[in-house]
């Protein structure tokens, strides 16, 4: 077995989800539960299939995310798995109508950070091992922080 690392290539403040799927109705069924569940999103989805001629399947409403999701889940090659690429939504909002797919075996992560897929590759193929999502933590917040991030909150619209 051999240990890999690739890095997610995105813009900066991009958001994304990388998961693990069962079927190749996969990118199907993830593209219409974005669709209904944030009307005019913008998104980019690929699945790597894991059978027959393990294709990169792809769909999305973006001509620019779908290729980076194309891209990004080459570079992974991990059968099963996916990532969608968003613009003008965020995983929060479609987080939980995603994991609900019912291809959907689990979600690795969903995030905005800098982020690093663990890969282990064998003779049979590549798997998913885990994901390095953002920074190491720096401190445990303290009074100030409490009420910035309750502020931060607030001012982004999610907490009255």
């Amino acid at each position: 077995m051999e240990l890999k690392l690739v890095t997610i290539d995105k813009p900066e403040d991009m958001n994304f989800i990388l998961g693990q799927s069962h079927f190749i109705k996969t990118v199907e069924d993830i593209h219409e539960a974005l669709v209904t569940t944030v009307p005019g999103i913008k998104f980019g989805l690929a699945f790597c299939e894991a059978s027959g001629p393990c294709l990169v399947r792809y769909s999305g409403t973006d001509d620019k995310l779908t290729e980076l999701a194309g891209k990004n889940a080459y570079e992974i090659a991990a059968g099963h798995s996916f990532i969608v690429f968003m613009d003008g939504a965020f995983p929060v909002n479609v987080l939980r109508t995603v994991s609900n797919v019912s291809e959907v075996c689990r979600i690795f992560c969903a995030t905005a950070n800098p982020t690093e897929v663990i890969i282990a590759e064998t003779e049979l193929g590549r798997g998913i091992l885990g994901v390095i999502d953002g920074f190491r933590s720096k401190g445990i917040e303290g009074e100030e922080d409490i009420k910035a991030r309750k502020e931060f909150l607030r001012t982004i619209g999610y907490k009255l």
